[in-house]
């Protein structure tokens, strides 16, 4: 419990350091930080209660330990004697027996709020507005006398203080450990009132000592070192990321409601300048939640999403959710017949798209299709600006006198919602039940439907957030350019900036200068994309110009970054590109590069928190030795619950003790960090030798005149053949020849690729994942 005028971030060492081994609340009180702030009297009886309250609304276990600093620690004395049998220890930090002010404090009470309210802007940080400061002081704080309550404290206490602590005279803060029986003492020297943020070092181990107290041995295991030896690259995060989070038990959609409860006036969603409000957007969240639930669609139905990159994706996603229903996400790149297997296989009561996807053939199948109940059209034509819209069609190959067809089941989303209930349905959700199955691009194989939950979502949203330990509630902006219909997309671009209370300037196709303006303009805090798209801004000549310094981090995904890339970028650009790994089958991410601590380029990083990872024999499946070659799987709670109505397929993928099989071929260093060398079923058997592909592609990314390269083996008579495919530069000149020999001098002979092509583009998925099979 943090103190007066403070916030839950006051205990940010605390958090981050006891998270490890145990679970942590750190609320913030009535009135402060992120919670409500009403016109009520800020009585002892209320924060007591509320404290109540939150125990009571999280199921704490039946005995806890209760921290708090300064008045927080009064309201915890309170608590102490209100539920004796709660508490399984105190501890007290930097607080009082009572709160001495001087005499002009009455002269401030009698000034009215108004008066304070014109200079409150420019107050110093104080995490409360002024009525709640106001009240709080003359209500409570300045009349509370906790030394009989000190006297009735019968559990285990420890008081800690600091030396140089003056807010208030040190007889008030050295009395209380005197009026607690057996209350242990604890000066960490050299610190003012905030001891848990100066001296936090010291804080956390005294308050560590006094958990364990006696019950621990030297017999016992040490839990941390255990972790270690477990996880060891954990030894390697961040200094601000935490080795373990915890998952809260809620539905995905608790992001939003949280978001437009905490920060109801900032800018959501900005789509072209188009602009709404977390407030404004989950207003028409409900609104279309009541469209569907009308529809009748209920808890367990599913409803497929079609639809670029637009704020109508993130509503019909949400409003989805809100009523129990579950997103289903094709892969737009697919066939038509896939689509309508894809649409057919997870009877999807309701399509959710636009009429000039696909040339409206999409859309007049799915009309015919008995279990499609509506089609909801998003009207995109009223919502882009007429140069973008025309762009999008190109890229659609939608002839430009196309006219939408006529659909029976089919109305526009905007006429739809117009005038309906904001009043959503109110529908218990297990947060381990269906949220999501979203089709895996097929590169390598046939697509498959993966089964996410909400518990999936929420974790991989939460372990990649704390990847990005600076990130600020409230105040980032993402520029979601990667498609949400991609698990990357959804999750890196969407979920979590809605976790975070972020902008998301959204933009429904990637064109290297429409994202280059749009970071001019709108000054993006953080970029997802995939390794095509660093490659497409690192050939914009004047790339510098766009002012790329407000970016934090660009994180890539999706498809493995070569180093050359990677490299050229942070070059030109002076910003940070760490290379992630996932995969949809894990919500997607289980692997990154640390952001401020060791990276190493050319891997994917180390595992994510609560995240598990090894990498095993191909034939044996028992763990190899760092350095050796092997499959990598995953554990941890992004893991998918399985394949769509697929038994067979799920149990070729998860082992029975929840291990992820990836299907990529892959090292561990001593560290954890993971190089990933090929897909499983992209390896190259040449005269009976297992090559990989990404050996020979690096060493033709190193040639000044390649911009991207991908290598396949092509069968002949007698055996394979290694074939790459090339796209030069603009204006590039450079002989298959010249590639041959360059290769020669750089790679083993069995390596040396038989035959060069050039091609003006490769062929790639719609999140720009090379599609191999294509080139074979």
């Amino acid at each position: 419990m943090h103190g007066y005028a403070g916030v839950a971030e006051t205990w940010e060492y605390q958090i981050n350091y006891f998270s490890r081994s145990y679970r942590v609340v750190a609320p913030d009180l009535r009135g402060h930080g992120q919670s409500d702030a009403p016109y009520t009297q800020y009585t002892m009886n209320e924060l007591v209660a509320d404290l109540q309250n939150v125990v009571e609304y999280l199921q704490l276990p039946e005995k806890f330990i209760l921290v708090g600093h300064s008045f927080g620690g009064s309201i915890c004395v309170e608590y102490a004697n209100a539920y004796p049998e709660r508490l399984e220890k105190l501890i007290l930090v930097a607080t009082a027996g009572e709160y001495p002010l001087p005499r002009v404090v009455n002269v401030a009470y009698r000034i009215p709020t108004w008066f304070y309210r014109l200079w409150w802007d420019y107050r110093p940080k104080w995490n409360a507005e002024v009525h709640v400061m106001k009240r709080m002081m003359f209500n409570n704080m300045r009349r509370w006398r906790g030394w009989p309550l000190l006297r009735n404290i019968q559990i285990p206490t420890l008081v800690i203080t600091g030396e140089r602590d003056t807010y208030f005279p040190r007889s008030v803060f050295e009395e209380v450990a005197k009026m607690i029986p057996n209350a242990e003492v604890y000066d960490v020297g050299s610190a003012k009132h905030k001891v848990q943020l100066e001296r936090h070092r010291a804080v956390n181990r005294a308050i560590e000592r006094f958990i364990e107290g006696d019950k621990r041995s030297w017999r016992d295991v040490d839990e941390q070192s255990a972790l270690i030896q477990r996880r060891p690259w954990l030894l390697n995060y961040s200094k601000e990321t935490p080795w373990t989070i915890p998952v809260p038990r809620q539905p995905l959609y608790k992001f939003l409601e949280g978001a437009a409860d905490w920060v109801p006036k900032r800018i959501a969603t900005n789509f072209y300048g188009q602009q709404l409000t977390y407030q404004q957007l989950l207003i028409r969240v409900n609104q279309f939640a009541n469209v569907l639930h009308g529809l009748g669609v209920r808890p367990g139905d599913r409803v497929m999403i079609v639809l670029p990159n637009t704020p109508s994706f993130v509503i019909a996603y949400y409003a989805t959710l809100k009523i129990g229903g579950v997103v289903v996400l094709p892969n737009p790149d697919a066939t038509s017949a896939q689509l309508m297997n894809d649409l057919t296989e997870t009877e999807a009561k309701v399509l959710i798209t636009t009429a000039e996807f696909r040339r409206g053939e999409f859309v007049r199948q799915a009309d015919k299709n008995p279990t499609v109940k509506a089609i909801i059209l998003v009207d995109l034509q009223d919502t882009m600006p007429k140069e973008a819209y025309q762009q999008l069609m190109l890229i659609w190959n939608v002839p430009s006198f196309f006219s939408p067809p006529h659909l029976e089941k089919a109305q526009y989303m905007h006429l739809m919602t117009e005038d309906t209930a904001v009043d959503v349905p109110q529908v218990e959700i297990d947060p381990n039940s269906l949220a999501a199955i979203i089709y895996t691009s097929g590169t390598t194989d046939e697509p498959k439907g993966v089964c996410l939950s909400h518990t999936n979502l929420i974790a991989n949203a939460l372990q990649t957030r704390h990847w990005i330990p600076d990130l600020q509630y409230g105040t980032e902006i993402f520029l979601s350019v990667v498609p949400f219909l991609h698990s990357y997309g959804m999750t890196s671009a969407m979920n979590i900036p809605i976790a975070m209370g972020a902008t998301l300037v959204m933009l429904p196709y990637f064109a290297p200068n429409a994202v280059l303006q749009a970071i001019k303009k709108y000054r993006p805090t953080i970029f997802p994309g995939v390794p095509t798209m660093y490659t497409q801004i690192n050939l914009v000549s004047d790339v510098r110009s766009y002012g790329l310094s407000s970016i934090k981090a660009c994180i890539s995904g999706a498809a493995p970054l070569p180093v050359e890339v990677q490299e050229a970028f942070e070059k030109l650009t002076h910003g940070r590109l760490v290379e992630g790994y996932g995969l949809t089958e894990a919500s997607p991410v289980t692997h990154a590069n640390p952001l401020y601590g060791v990276r190493k380029v050319g891997s994917i990083g180390v595992a994510i928190p609560n995240t598990d990872a090894k990498i095993v024999d191909l034939e044996t499946l028992e763990p190899v030795p760092s350095g050796e070659i092997g499959e990598l799987w995953v554990s941890g709670p992004q893991v998918m619950q399985g394949y769509w109505r697929d038994d067979a397929a799920t149990k070729v993928s998860i082992t029975e003790d929840g291990w992820l099989r990836t299907g990529d071929i892959a090292t561990m260093d001593g560290d954890g960090y993971v190089r990933i060398i090929s897909r499983k079923q992209e390896i190259m058997w040449i005269n009976g030798k297992r090559i990989f592909p990404r050996d020979i592609e690096e060493v033709l990314y190193e040639h000044n005149k390649v911009v991207e390269a991908a290598v396949v083996a092509v069968p002949n008579e007698a055996d394979n053949e290694i074939h790459a495919f090339i796209v030069l530069k603009a204006d590039a000149h450079v002989s298959a020849q010249d590639l041959i020999e360059w290769c020669e001098k750089r790679l083993p002979s069995d390596h040396v690729p038989h035959a060069i092509h050039f091609r003006d583009t490769l062929p790639k998925s719609f999140v720009g994942k090379v599609l191999r099979r294509a080139l074979r």
